[in-house]
């Protein structure tokens, strides 16, 4: 098993405001769970208004098609035109061997 762990810092174009903020991120966030098998939150920043940090996570069975994915992720971000990347963090785990049941 394979997990995959993003942590993508945002620049947000256009909120104005906290509540401004929240509904872009509820758009982006929407719209990227609709497109991939991933699970996600805004993890930091949550009092800028044009500033965020999300954690992405994705399950798998190899490295490869998990690197794909937060490339696309990164890529779907960017055509959304809500907001660009900046800082980038990516990391796997990988986990092997069986777990013996208590």
């Amino acid at each position: 098993m394979v997990v995959g762990i993003l942590r993508l810092e945002l620049l947000l174009h256009g909120p104005q405001s906290l509540k401004e903020k929240r509904g872009l991120l509820k758009k982006l966030i929407a719209r990227l769970r609709n497109r991939f098998p991933i699970s996600i939150a805004e993890v930091d920043h949550q009092d800028c208004w044009q500033r965020a940090g999300l954690g992405i996570v994705v399950v798998g069975v190899e490295s490869a098609p998990i690197e794909r994915l937060a490339d696309c992720l990164e890529e779907e971000i960017a055509r959304s035109g809500l907001a660009e990347t900046g800082l980038r963090h990516f990391e796997l785990l990988h986990y092997s061997g069986v777990v013996e049941a208590g």
